[in-house]
């Protein structure tokens, strides 16, 4: 279970059943942005181990910019999972980025996804194969 987690989502209900849910498995910080802006905001101070990141927010409709900025950041990024009422939405490329969780869900299956290890694609293989051991 990751110790830090940012959840970007601008659904006040959800995001603290969010935060209850994923304190009770254990996560010792986890931090709310209901709006982009915060959620950059809290990336610059403190970069987490997992972002739930809802991709249809009130200021922007494309919350998936925040994935690919946190994918620039390398190999140790933190893990991405997507959270949308409308998941074709996602382009393909971007969906590739981490886990979908299509709404309404229960917040057992966030903390589900989250023990789960996390998917890997080609490139982070490709990268870990060729690194010395």
């Amino acid at each position: 279970m990751p110790e830090h987690v940012l959840v970007v989502e601008d659904e006040a209900i959800l995001g603290v059943m969010l935060e209850d849910a994923l304190e009770a498995a254990g996560v010792k910080q986890v931090e709310i942005c209901s709006t982009t802006d915060l959620a950059l905001e809290a990336l610059r101070r403190k970069q987490p181990d997992a972002i739930v990141l809802d991709v249809h927010l009130a200021d922007r409709d494309d919350g998936w910019a925040i994935a690919e900025l946190v994918k620039a950041l390398g190999p140790d990024s933190p893990r991405i999972i997507f959270s949308t009422g409308q998941p074709k939405d996602i382009p393909e490329h971007i969906a590739e980025m981490g886990s979908i969780l299509e709404k309404p869900y229960d917040p057992a299956v966030l903390v589900d996804v989250l023990c789960q290890p996390e998917k890997r694609g080609m490139i982070s293989r490709l990268r870990g194969a060729l690194r010395p051991g």
